[in-house]
């Protein structure tokens, strides 16, 4: 979950480093710290929290060094500290590293280098690294030499950088199994690194991604690559097509603010170029291989997911099994690999991650392929791993998401399953022409109903100002919107910091009504829809319990007027895309009480953007 950083090249580092970091920080803000080398030396800056704290610091410590590496961290072995910050250095402080994941053999490797008389000033795992490239430097062996020594012994999943004083202008990069992404960026006689493309995109949109197992020996002149078994290996160079202001508030108060009024754009791109007009069908590109015949003979669909993702693939459960009638089951992918699941060869598993990068969703997804599944990832970053480890791909088009807590991207996921349960209705038979054009029709006006949505702000605003000193929250929900309840609650959680929690609204009377009283808002998803009549049943329980009651309604809905204490409207639309609109005041109700509680809302403490340890 940490952000990696590196530049080698004919302009000062430090300064790069600096504003890549600051593009990475949501991966990470626990620490930061920087690592320059120059004429034999390697200058180290670190500081505790967040990177304003480590600008601090490198506003009175200049450096005029062309190669460095950058590091924000999100704290796994060892407290938040300077002491634990990266980067971390050998004994005589010329040589450095960074690192992003858990080397999991760090106490076996430790002991005989304490024995040997290497002194750890550090709790991290990541120490032991560069105490090891330092016995392999002093060998007499370059920096990439002494590396691939090295990450062979390295047990885990993990992504590190390494820079020497002993071999100047050079990165030694490695990703080992499926930790955090490795990007390296092509520039004109200089070269860049990153574990996200954000921190980069500002110089270079030329990149290849390393995938486990190898190794990028980075100079100003050139790139090259191996594996970590010391093998010449050849990479494919990609263009990243996202613009680089995209990355930047616009105006905003936060990331997330902005992320939110962008659903309306990430919408229209998502469907964009997925409609064929002649025929009405769904489309996707080249990314998706399978044929017909495939799609036809699918037995089961297992969505595997984590988090936010998890709730989209949730709906996407309910919108494949209703219009393509294929059975589907939503795995936790964490939980996926450790109960031995039973794969029914041939089906399909459908990844669902934005970064494409979450350890959790990859090992699930490499437990299904070993048990002869076909793999699908439906991924927002071009190039990630889960998108090169699968069979077929659709990407979300969201374009880069910076906020922690995951918005555009969600509707993204919501509206590509959609288009995904059309395609298969449509190719195995259950979805007729003129079924398929209204769902299509509907899908179109989303970015516009997306957009009225969000001018209910000010109302969505003036709830958040009453409620935000409330201590507990619950979310009803039925039906395809029984995960937007969900997706709310952990919103309202990671956000605010108030315990929240989302359940089904005919579980009501298994133990929740227990919880209910005059200080617990109970916020509502009541639409007019084919469950409409059993939320506002469940509605009454709260009240007749003397709970607040704060709607989600349709537009035009007089009935519920005297049913819920607090009403938000929301535009009619089709049932199985209501979860697109219903999920936006449930996002600005989070961000406007964390907002007015005063909390960080980009960066919420102890999360990070993607879970690439776990």
């Amino acid at each position: 979950m940490c952000g990696i950083v590196g530049y080698v090249g004919p302009r000062e580092a430090l300064p790069l480093l600096m504003g890549g970091l600051r593009r990475l920080e949501y991966r990470g803000y626990d620490s930061a710290g920087v690592a320059v080398q120059e004429n034999g030396t390697l200058e180290v800056l670190r500081a505790e929290g967040k990177l304003d704290n480590l600008a601090a610091i490198v506003t009175t410590h200049p450096s005029a060094g062309h190669t460095g590496i950058g590091h924000t961290r999100w704290a796994t072995h060892g407290r938040p500290s300077e002491q634990n910050a990266h980067p971390h250095v050998d004994c005589g402080g010329v040589t450095a590293v960074i690192h992003n994941g858990i080397i999991e053999n760090f106490e076996a490797l430790k002991a005989p280098l304490v024995a040997r008389g290497h002194k750890f000033t550090s709790e991290t795992d990541t120490e032991v690294a560069v105490h090891l490239l330092e016995e392999e430097l002093a060998n007499g062996h370059t920096l990439d030499e002494a590396a691939l020594a090295v990450l062979p012994r390295l047990e885990g999943a993990a992504a590190l950088a390494f820079i020497s004083a002993k071999d100047p202008g050079k990165i030694v990069a490695a990703r080992i199994s499926n930790a955090g992404g490795v990007i390296v960026g092509y520039g004109d006689g200089e070269n860049f690194l990153a574990s996200d493309a954000p921190a980069i995109l500002e110089h270079t949109r030329r990149v290849s991604f390393l995938d486990h197992g190898e190794v990028a020996i980075i100079t100003k002149e050139k790139v090259t690559f191996r594996a970590i078994t010391g093998e010449k290996i050849d990479k494919k160079i990609e263009t990243i097509t996202w613009d680089p202001i995209a990355a930047a508030k616009s105006g905003y108060k936060h990331f997330l603010l902005k992320e939110i009024n962008e659903q309306p754009r990430a919408i229209s791109d998502t469907l964009l170029g997925r409609v064929e007009r002649s025929s009405g069908r769904v489309v996707f590109d080249d990314n998706l291989k399978m044929d017909e015949a495939f799609v036809r003979s699918i037995p089961r669909i297992s969505f595997v997911a984590c988090g936010t993702a998890s709730y989209a693939a949730l709906v996407g459960k309910y919108l494949v099994e209703r219009l393509a009638r294929i059975p589907c089951d939503v795995e936790i992918a964490s939980e996926y690999r450790y109960r031995q699941p039973a794969v029914t060869k041939g089906q399909l598993v459908v990844a669902v991650t934005q970064s494409g990068e979450t350890v959790d969703t990859l090992a699930a997804m490499e437990e299904a392929k070993k048990q002869g599944a076909r793999l699908l990832s439906v991924v927002n970053v071009v190039g990630s791993q889960a998108s090169r480890v699968s069979d077929d791909v659709i990407y979300l088009h969201a374009g880069p998401e910076i906020s922690v807590a995951s918005t555009k991207a969600y509707a993204a996921m919501l509206v590509d399953l959609y288009l995904f349960a059309i395609y298969l209705g449509q190719r195995r038979g259950t979805l007729d022409a003129e079924r398929s054009r209204k769902l299509l029709a509907e899908a179109f006006h989303l970015p516009t109903l997306v957009d009225a949505v969000l001018q209910e702000e000010p109302k969505v605003r003036a709830l958040a100002y009453r409620y935000h000193a409330a201590r507990n929250f619950l979310f009803l929900g039925r039906g395809v919107n029984y995960p937007t309840a969900l997706e709310g609650a952990l919103k309202l959680k990671e956000l605010s910091y108030i315990h929240a929690e989302g359940t089904a609204a005919g579980e009501m009377k298994h133990g929740t009504n227990a919880l209910i009283d005059e200080d617990l808002p109970v916020v509502a998803i009541a639409l007019k829809d084919s469950v409409y009549r059993k939320i506002r049943s469940n509605m009454e329980e709260v009240r007749a319990r003397a709970g607040v009651v704060i709607a989600i309604a349709t537009d035009g809905d007089d009935e519920i007027v005297g049913k819920a204490d607090e009403i938000i409207r929301i535009p009619a639309v089709e049932e199985l895309l209501s979860p697109v609109l219903a999920v936006v005041p449930l996002q600005l109700l989070a961000y406007h009480i964390a907002d007015r509680r005063g909390n960080d809302v980009d960066q919420p403490r102890n999360l990070a953007k993607a879970v690439t340890v776990e």
